[in-house]
C-alpha cells in the first residue's frame, strides 16, 4: 500500500494538498508566522496522523479479540525545538474502564506498533528530487 500526495500553492503559504483519492486538505501556517491560518501546520498533521494510527491500530486489535472500547481516546502532545521542528511526542491513550490488566497491557503494546509509531522512531529513506517543468 503505498500514497501519492500533491499539495499546491493557493496564496502565501497555504496549500492545497491532493490526497489521490478524491479528497483534499489545506496545510497553512498560523497568521503571526506569514501564513494565512486557513488549515493545519504540517506538523500537527503529523501528531494527528500519529494519534489517529495509534487509536485505529488499538481498535484493530481490539475488534479481532471482540473486545469493545467505548471512549477510547488517543492525545498526543507533540513539542519542538527553536525551529519549530518536532523532538519529541509523548502519547497518551485513554482507556475504557471494564478491561482487566492483561488486556490494558496488550492494548499498551499494541499501540506502540502503529506504522506511523515505528516511522516516527525507526526514520524513513527520502529521496528528493526535481521534476522537469511540463
Amino acid at each position: 500500500m503505498g500514497a501519492h500526495v500533491v499539495a499546491r500553492r493557493i496564496a502565501d503559504f497555504a496549500h492545497e494538498v491532493d490526497l489521490g483519492d478524491g479528497r483534499e486538505i489545506v496545510v497553512d501556517e498560523p497568521a503571526e508566522d506569514g501564513g494565512t491560518d486557513t488549515g493545519p501546520r504540517p506538523t500537527q498533521l503529523l501528531a494527528a496522523s500519529l494519534a489517529g494510527c495509534t487509536a485505529i491500530t488499538i481498535e484493530l486489535y481490539a475488534e479481532r479479540k471482540g473486545w469493545d472500547l467505548p471512549g477510547l481516546e488517543v492525545s498526543v502532545d507533540m513539542r519542538a525545538d527553536v525551529e519549530r521542528r518536532p523532538t519529541h511526542f509523548d502519547v497518551e491513550v485513554a482507556l475504557p474502564a471494564g478491561l482487566d490488566d492483561e488486556q490494558r497491557r496488550r492494548l499498551m503494546v499494541i499501540a506502540g506498533k502503529c506504522p506511523v509509531h515505528k516511522l516516527l522512531e525507526q526514520g524513513a529513506e527520502i529521496t528528493l528530487a526535481e521534476r522537469a517543468p511540463a
